[in-house]
């Protein structure tokens, strides 16, 4: 049974502009206090240390928002304060997500020097028609011009590309898929575009001003992505994610995989095994400037933690594990929720959805096949129905 981890994620909530896409907790200010945000982030670290004593980090993540926004000095505080709590051992892989537009060559040596050894780039398209209709300050070329930077910069490094794109074809995806894998080295995240409420795009999806491919079209369109990727030897160990072997994001396994995290940072989400409260579910204000009072004027800008039931963790163990081509392990189950699968989960239900070719259930693990995580959010509804 793999150790799912204990992570530290950290946000930093502002961007250059709002991408008309994003439902994420990200914010344009003109100024930011940096020394400000730096002491206020390492303060909620340490609230957050005094409740996990004895835990070891096994990575770290700078999300966002545009961390590569952040002053290089602040990376490097929050990653010193956290190896001084927690213990960050050599080698751990610490990420930092960045835009094309926040890059440039003396920028990741600072950061590179601050302790990152992973960089994390939003490209999410090739093409400078489809970034501008995505709403990206980048073109294209600084795009490639970004991922040969950051090749040459880390050893380890990662890019996202937005498919099912208005107007797009299968064929139009293959050659920049193709494009992709010519600049890819070990991992590739292709996301398919979602319309999430609170959006722009959400307004004019509504108004019938966006529209997406349809669903034939949006399922031929994954189905090449798993094709093209997997005969280029990364295949999906993810559903949206795409590794060689061993390049795979420590990081993001944690998550899948259900183990603890801890959320830092305005919006930061977390999950915790307390040893007086077992898991509970940590959020914290999603404003920036009310979490940085909150933090300053009592040490969090933590809401009250909510405990997650035995159902609830059965629920959410599947729903991330089940993401994975390797699927969940039983014995995380019962480590969970202190019952067998079987005791959850009606057996007969279980043995239809193998019968029908959705999931594979053996002595020590379950896991969902391709068909069944095309098609997760049915699948789960009828596992925990």
């Amino acid at each position: 049974m793999p150790d799912p981890g204990f992570a530290l994620y950290v946000h930093w909530p502002f961007c250059a502009s709002k991408c008309p896409y994003c439902d994420f907790n990200s914010h344009v200010r003109e100024r930011v206090d940096h020394a400000r945000w730096r002491a206020a982030l390492l303060r909620e670290l340490d609230w957050f240390a005094d409740l996990t004593p004895g835990r070891r980090l096994t990575s770290v993540f700078f999300g966002g928002g545009t961390p590569s926004l952040m002053e290089p000095a602040t990376v490097e505080a929050v990653l010193r304060r956290a190896d001084e709590r927690w213990g960050l051992p050599a080698g751990t892989e610490v990420t930092l997500e960045a835009n094309p537009t926040s890059v440039e060559a003396d920028r990741f040596r600072a950061f590179r020097a601050a302790g990152v050894n992973r960089v994390s780039l939003g490209i999410q398209a090739l093409n400078d028609a489809d970034l501008k209709a995505l709403g990206r300050r980048h073109s294209a070329g600084e795009a490639l011009g970004a991922i040969r930077l950051a090749r040459a910069s880390f050893d380890r490094f990662s890019f996202d590309l937005i498919y099912a794109r208005p107007g797009q074809t299968g064929a139009a995806w293959a050659e920049e898929l193709n494009r992709a894998l010519d600049e890819a080295v070990g991992h590739l995240s292709l996301y398919q575009l979602t319309i999430e409420e609170g959006t722009q795009f959400h307004t004019l999806h509504q108004r019938g001003e966006l529209v997406l491919p349809d669903e034939d079209a949006q399922a031929d369109l994954y189905e090449m992505t798993q094709a093209v990727l997997g005969a280029a030897g990364l295949p999906a160990y993810e559903i949206s994610n795409h590794a060689r072997p061993g390049e795979e994001s420590r990081h993001n396994l944690t998550y899948w995989r259900y183990g603890d995290y801890v959320g830092v940072g305005p919006g930061a989400h977390g999950r915790l095994t307390l040893p007086d409260r077992g898991k509970v579910g940590t959020r914290t204000h999603r404003a920036p400037e009310a979490w940085l009072d909150l933090v300053e004027r009592q040490g969090s800008g933590a809401k009250p933690f909510e405990p997650v039931p035995a159902d609830a963790r059965l629920a959410e163990l599947l729903m991330m594990g089940l993401r994975l081509a390797e699927g969940v392990p039983l014995a995380r189950v019962v480590a969970e929720t202190g019952r067998t699968l079987a005791d959850q989960v009606d057996p007969d239900r279980l043995a239809r959805l193998e019968r029908q070719g959705f999931i594979t259930l053996s002595e020590d693990r379950l896991a969902a096949t391709e068909a069944g995580r095309a098609r997760l959010n049915a699948l789960l509804g009828t596992l925990l129905a």
